[in-house]
């Protein structure tokens, strides 16, 4: 067989598996909706706090606690991993140690999150005395994300031509010219990409937040960050994830169908969170050619 019949077939072949993944997607999602169907519809399901009563538990604590620490996670992993991506890529001296910097960084994207949990305990819970806050809780899930940032970043900025950093040398740019004012703005689509693949990674975690201490049942909201950002930041939390696995381990069915109706929410909050960072990946994309 030719290369024309290896890629044909290959191309098939990842069609299919595509098709595959978005039936099974599109099956959980249906199955989710079904389930909950009768509290999705219910506006008390998404202004009540848990409770012991299923026809009255809500998730607005969840789902409250879920936007701040995706906020902050999202904040930690692109202050850091943006400028490390940028550093190790155009700045960094490429010998040995960044050779090793490099693998390290790739295979910290495999490591388990359980793994980044008990990391998060010993630093910042209690090394740190953060406690079991927003503030720990961001941290944990922007390590999380952080690889893959870091990653996506390096790999959008080698995509872009040599003859654009050539030009801006020629013209008398400096390194620090030539990254904020070519080379950044050119890679702003790969790395919203990233951002992307991290966030649909990190927002259905349990295991590191369980571990840093994350709550179960929680009956109360966080304080407005413009009213009081650092007490904000200090207080208890729990996430959708976690409110759905307090929802399943319980015997009554009433519950499971308020699992349901909090999974299928949370799939709805990926998609728009995805959905807006597709929307300014396609905008920067269309407004930057070379």
């Amino acid at each position: 067989m030719n290369y024309k019949s290896w890629e044909k077939i290959f191309s098939i072949l990842s069609i299919l598996a595509l098709l595959i993944v978005l039936l099974f997607l599109f099956s959980i999602a249906l199955k989710l909706f079904l389930d909950g169907m009768h509290r999705i519809f219910e506006l008390k399901f998404y202004t009540s706090f848990p409770s012991r009563f299923p026809e009255e538990a809500g998730i607005l604590s969840a789902l409250v606690g879920t936007l701040y620490v995706m906020a902050g996670a999202i904040f930690w992993s692109v202050v850091l991993g943006v400028p490390a991506g940028i550093y190790l890529e155009e700045f960094g001296k490429k010998g040995k140690i960044a050779r090793l910097i490099e693998a390290n960084i790739s295979n910290l994207s495999a490591v388990p999150s359980i793994i980044y949990g008990l990391l998060a305990l010993g630093i910042f819970v209690y090394r740190f005395d953060f406690g079991e806050s927003i503030l720990t809780a961001g941290l944990t899930l922007g390590l999380l994300m952080l690889p893959v940032i870091v990653v996506t970043t390096r790999e959008s900025l080698r995509r872009i031509p040599r003859a654009i950093r050539e030009g801006a040398y020629a013209l008398g740019a400096t390194n620090y010219e030539l990254v904020f004012h070519h080379l950044l703005p050119y890679s702003l689509g790969g790395i919203l990409t990233g951002v992307i693949i991290a966030i649909s990674r990190a927002i259905g975690e349990t295991a590191p937040l369980l571990t840093i201490g994350a709550l179960t049942f929680i009956a109360f909201l966080p304080p407005p960050p413009w009213e009081n950002f650092i007490e904000m930041l200090k207080s208890p939390f729990t996430v959708l994830p976690i409110q759905m696995f307090n929802w399943v381990s319980r015997p009554q069915e009433a519950f499971h169908k308020n699992a349901a109706a909090a999974g299928f929410v949370l799939l709805v909050v990926c998609l728009l969170l995805n959905s807006v960072s597709f929307y300014l990946r396609y905008k920067l994309r269309k407004k930057y050619h070379w």
